[in-house]
């Protein structure tokens, strides 16, 4: 197994249709990618490097880059942009010698100081591999090669690289995704970031179904719905907090409306239910996917589909519409476990720990191994359960359960709850310490209106609705709440906040 059997099938089943760019004719056919690919994959092995790092937004540069390492047998280490100096210096320290393909010379300069880092700008790198002798497919069928490096979001620690081997992405495509599946019309629309799995997942599924792949290298709602336009996308993947932005541009400019879509996945964070069920709204004959996965688990691992959000939104009865907020069934593909923490299989409707095992399933990090059992389970350290009828709700992280009293909290609870009132647009619920009880509960919320807000009214909102020990003892109003750019919610931040304030009015 190896990437490049993807982009190699692709090239030979429509290799004239455009893969990546505009339907304007500028855009770069499947031939034309697999050919800069191969003239790419010898220009990265001149390099004498061990690792090719991307440290740039989306361009036609990344798949190349992608492909390229796959075919030359070189990992690939997409890089976040969006770290500070110092942060960045330390990734790259990790995966030295390595060649850097970037955004220019702001980016190269905040690692040229690294050794044993060689860099170029993403513009440059096409330009030196559009011309020249394609090589002969000599690429390594390994399937456990690595493929990529990708560090994790670093939101509860340091970053760790979750390592992806080619057995690992290559089963993901072949078992969730048709060859040529895509009509030569259909589009996709790339807003997430390199870096995050979403981005090479989207990057390999659209190419293997033959979708051309439309690149937004920053987000900005009005653009998104623009380029949609524009473009004539069809398909598109976005995180929450992406959506929500688009909902709101399109209430404010209901005319600015993307007709073409007939697909939007979601995923990378917690979806409030207030937004999806505003977008079927906006989006009557679009079919929304939400997909839950982990960089760990090479993308996806449930699914919930376009007829699961149907039946959901159009239901009277509260236990089939609140499967609006899960994230449907587990892949055929996989297997999913909820365990106790001494790992034992809970019953339907308890919650505990996902785990989660099958080919697709990596669980390795580099420099620490491996965080599989031995017989193959990923324990995923995100709390959830799956109901009577095999749907997955997904809680959280177990880091984040509060404790209060002696009593496990899931925040997630609490949060779907805090939504289901008429005037909180968003919500968190965090665990902060307490002499008495151990810790208290504390709900951050977004109102609509806030000079509607009370925080007695919410209180007892949830109360009505959930046993008293999970009502919130405090109820603080926020203009927004932190999230990192791939959707996931910064608890982190949310207490530092929190301390600061408490430590700020001793």
């Amino acid at each position: 197994m190896n990437l490049m059997m993807l982009l190699e099938m692709a090239s030979s089943g429509f290799g004239d249709r455009v893969a990546i760019g505009s339907r304007d004719g500028s855009g770069m056919t499947y031939q034309d990618l697999y050919d800069q690919s191969g003239r790419a994959s010898d220009y990265l092995r001149q390099q004498n490097v061990e690792h090719i790092s991307f440290l740039a937004e989306s361009s036609p540069a990344l798949p190349v880059a992608l492909f390229a390492a796959a075919w030359s047998g070189l990992p690939f280490v997409p890089l976040n942009y969006r770290l500070q100096g110092g942060e960045l210096q330390s990734l790259a320290e990790r995966i030295t010698p390595t060649f850097t393909i970037s955004d220019g010379a702001e980016l190269q300069s905040l690692i040229s100081d690294v050794d044993d880092v060689q860099t170029t700008a993403w513009h440059r790198f096409l330009n030196d591999t559009r011309k020249g002798a394609i090589p002969e497919p000599t690429w390594n069928m390994d399937p456990d090669e690595i493929a990529v490096l990708l560090f994790t979001s670093g939101t509860t620690g340091d970053p760790k690289a979750a390592v992806l081997r080619h057995s690992h992405l290559v089963s993901y495509i072949l078992g969730s995704v048709e060859f040529m599946g895509a009509d030569e019309d259909e589009a996709t629309l790339v807003s997430v970031p390199p870096y995050h799995v979403a981005g090479i997942a989207a990057m390999c599924s659209s190419i293997y179904a033959g979708r051309r792949i439309v690149q937004l290298p920053f987000f900005d709602a009005y653009e998104w719905i623009d380029l949609v336009i524009k473009e004539e996308v069809t398909h598109a993947m976005v995180v929450p907090t992406m959506l929500s932005r688009i909902v709101e541009e399109l209430e404010k400019n209901p005319s600015h409306k993307p007709d073409t879509l007939r697909a939007i996945s979601y995923g990378g964070g917690k979806m409030p239910r207030p937004v999806i069920e505003k977008a079927l709204n906006l989006f009557p004959a679009t079919n929304f996917v939400n997909a839950y996965g982990l960089t760990e688990t090479s993308s996806t691992i449930s699914v919930l589909g376009p007829e699961d959000h149907r039946v959901a939104f159009e239901s009277s009865d509260p236990e089939v519409r609140k499967r609006l907020a899960s994230a449907g069934k587990p892949l055929p593909t996989l297997e999913v476990s909820i365990r106790d923490e001494n790992g034992n299989e809970v019953e339907a409707g308890v919650s505990g720990e996902i785990w989660v095992r099958g080919e697709q399933v990596s669980g390795e990090y580099l420099g620490h191994g491996k965080r599989l059992t031995a017989d193959g389970w990923f324990p995923t350290n995100d709390g959830g359960a799956l109901d009577l009828d095999g749907y997955l709700f997904v809680e959280g992280r177990i880091d984040d359960i509060i404790i209060r009293g002696g009593e496990n909290i899931s925040p997630g609870e609490i949060e779907d709850t805090l939504l289901q009132h008429p005037n909180i647009r968003d919500a968190a619920a965090v665990g902060m310490p307490d002499t008495q009880w151990g810790e208290i509960i504390v709900a951050l919320v977004i109102p609509s209106d806030t000079e509607a807000f009370s925080e007695d009214e919410i209180k007892k909102f949830v109360k009505e609705h959930l046993r008293s020990s999970r009502t919130p003892d405090k109820v603080i109003a926020l203009d927004e709440l932190p999230y990192n750019e791939t959707g996931k919610l910064l608890r982190r931040v949310l207490k530092e906040g929190l301390i600061s304030q408490g430590d700020s009015e001793e």
